[in-house]
């Protein structure tokens, strides 16, 4: 089984990139975020091209803002939209965000999350992101935590190691002690991250930001994890991140995350893929 997360920034933008991605790396279950689209917008761009590609699909629209969804070709049962008890922003009357969706999928439990990305330590927003990440780990608590994958855009780089300059993030979100240990919640309860874990000390990212030419530059974050339970991580047998998806023409900023259960396809291909042409090693790592 191939599971892969793709923050794609914009499902309709990215129609041109999504479709011909599937029909190369044929993943077998996908969790995508920031599709901003409606339920209606994803429907009609989206549902007959991924039945014709064998997929079920579930979607958790928002209009322009946030979206989250499911593609599976090996089953989607028992979808559930939302988190328990999670907050409201700007306040508790407000609507709930699109934010997580969630499935059983080949035996697994897995969920597409978008955490809020928190703005700035003193925003409003970042209190609202730690209050969503406790709803999150509450959610895995209750459940079958073994057979759980939280897969998506995490918005934490959960160490130094995952960004390319740390010094450049003081007193920013993404880094921030709480940040992390809200993190280390889930991966407290069970959950592993299997790139890392599989890569311990190499240069991976997932997002590069679209201005300075930072993604040419390899000047990136790690915020996409894909988090399994035990019941999956004896089985990967190959964790990476899909850097061709980011490049060329109308890319996402960020790139796919793959992870492949029992067999690998493309073999054990290394933690990015291709490399960056000049994959300097960051400071703390050497």
């Amino acid at each position: 089984m191939r599971l892969a997360t793709w923050n794609v920034n914009s499902a309709k933008i990215r129609l041109p990139r999504l479709l011909p991605w599937l029909d190369q790396r044929a993943p077998d279950v996908v969790c995508l975020q920031e599709t901003k689209a409606s339920d209606a917008e994803w429907s009609e761009s989206y549902d007959a091209e991924l039945r014709d590609r064998g997929y079920e699909v579930a979607h958790y629209g928002q209009g322009r803002w946030n979206g989250v969804a499911l593609l599976s070709r090996v089953g989607l049962d028992d979808v559930e939209r939302g988190l328990p008890g999670e907050p409201r922003f700007p306040d508790e009357d407000s609507a709930p965000e699109a934010r997580a969706i969630s499935a059983t999928c080949g035996g697994l439990r897995v969920t597409s999350v978008y955490v809020p990305n928190g703005r700035t330590p003193d925003d409003p927003h970042y209190a609202y992101k730690l209050r969503w990440l406790d709803a999150l780990q509450a959610m895995v608590s209750d459940g079958p935590t073994a057979s759980s994958v939280v897969a998506g855009d995490m918005n934490i780089a959960p160490t130094d190691a995952d960004v390319w300059d740390p010094s450049l993030f003081v007193d920013a979100t993404h880094v921030t002690p709480a940040e992390r240990k809200a993190l280390e919640g889930l991966t407290g309860l069970g959950l592993h991250d299997v790139v890392r874990d599989r890569w311990p000390g190499e240069r991976v990212f997932s997002y590069w930001d679209y201005r300075a030419g930072r993604f040419h530059q390899d000047k990136g974050m790690r915020i996409d994890l894909v988090l399994v339970g035990d019941d999956a991580v004896g089985r990967v047998q190959a964790a990476w991140i899909d850097r061709q998806a980011r490049k060329g023409s109308g890319p996402s900023d960020h790139a796919p995350v793959m992870v492949d259960l029992d067999e690998a396809p493309d073999g054990d291909i290394g933690p990015v893929v291709p490399p960056p042409t000049t994959p300097a090693k960051l400071p703390h790592l050497k």
